[in-house]
């Protein structure tokens, strides 16, 4: 099935973030569209400022994935059934808006404990915040050699 850019978004923001409340959801729909808007390392080069080139890039998101380790992954996009909610902050994300403490995040990751580590990926990306469940982590000098 062909899903509008606007559609794969809202059905990843609920997937990843729909239990994070709408700051967690809107955090992770600004690390999406930071990456498509990316001016340099692998999100540039890969996404090219495609929505669906950033949402289906192997390995970034397990939502996106639906086998998991061998496994089929019932938590997939979609499976998922978006709301009011989801498009909303999807058109908003879209439309250029961050939050501020994650304005230039490209990562995020539950570490399913209290801690955030203070680089993820590697020396790629550095902690920013946490929000909810979820750490958010900057770019470094070196994801621009990436």
């Amino acid at each position: 099935m062909a899903y509008s850019d606007r559609e794969l978004l809202a059905r990843l923001i609920q997937c990843e973030a729909g239990g994070e409340g709408e700051t967690g959801m809107k955090a992770v729909a600004g690390v999406v569209m930071n990456r498509v808007h990316a001016t340099g390392g692998e999100y540039a080069r890969i996404g090219q400022g495609s929505i669906r080139k950033i949402i289906f890039q192997p390995y970034q998101f397990v939502c996106a994935s639906e086998t998991e380790g061998g496994a089929y992954n019932p938590q997939n996009i979609y499976n998922m059934r978006p709301e009011q909610i989801h498009y909303d902050i999807a058109d908003w994300a879209i439309a250029g808006n961050r939050i501020p403490d994650v304005a230039e995040s490209l990562w995020f990751y539950n570490p399913f404990g209290p801690q955030c580590r203070s680089r993820f990926p590697s020396d790629v990306g550095y902690w920013q915040t946490r929000i909810g469940d979820h750490c958010f982590y900057n770019p470094t000098n070196a994801y621009y050699k990436t």
